[in-house]
């Protein structure tokens, strides 16, 4: 599998594991931008933007174009 389909796959996952919090605990803004240590959202935001922007330029660079 390329790159692009591990951080994709990565993502998907990420998702998942947010919509089954959310869904059993509810989310508010401090749990989803600002969740304190040992939480389980902790780092998502940062790792799925990560992945997000990987995938974007990748598909830039696949296309031709850019940002």
């Amino acid at each position: 599998m390329g790159k692009k389909q591990d951080n994709i796959k990565r993502m998907l996952e990420l998702q998942k594991k947010f919509s089954d919090f959310e869904r059993e605990n509810g989310v508010d803004g401090f749990d989803y931008y600002t969740p304190p240590a040992g939480h389980p959202l902790e780092g998502y935001i940062k790792e799925y933007t990560a992945l997000a922007n990987e995938v974007v330029d990748m598909a830039h660079e696949e296309a031709g174009s850019h940002r």
